[in-house]
């Protein structure tokens, strides 16, 4: 199992061997009633468990792929995660998640 980590080490673990930045992206699309139902929860407040659902999704997602792109090159672990999310298209209909780190070696 690749260890997963926002720290720029591994607790008790050296670092050998840095094997790159890895990433890994993921696009996702809101539809219509999505976004007619977090409307309405904004007028009435609360959380939007649709968005959240979606957020997730892209998440992981791009964790996903970032360590599929990591054991590739053979690590043993991702340290310096960092995740960013964005919107693009018409009204900000898609949900744009990154994931990204450096793939190391570790002792």
């Amino acid at each position: 199992m690749i260890i997963v980590t926002t720290t720029h080490s591994v607790e008790g673990r050296a670092i050998v061997e840095y094997r790159g930045v890895v990433a890994g992206e993921a696009v996702i699309g809101a539809n219509v009633f999505r976004d007619m139902f977090a409307a309405i929860r904004d007028f009435v407040g609360g959380r939007s468990g649709a968005y959240e659902k979606v957020l997730k999704s892209a998440r992981d997602a791009a964790l996903d792929d970032m360590i599929a792109e990591a054991m590739a090159v053979g690590a043993d672990a991702i340290v310096g995660v960092d995740l960013d999310y964005e919107t693009a298209g018409k009204s900000g209909s898609m949900l744009i998640a990154v994931a990204s780190g450096t793939a190391v070696k570790l002792r």
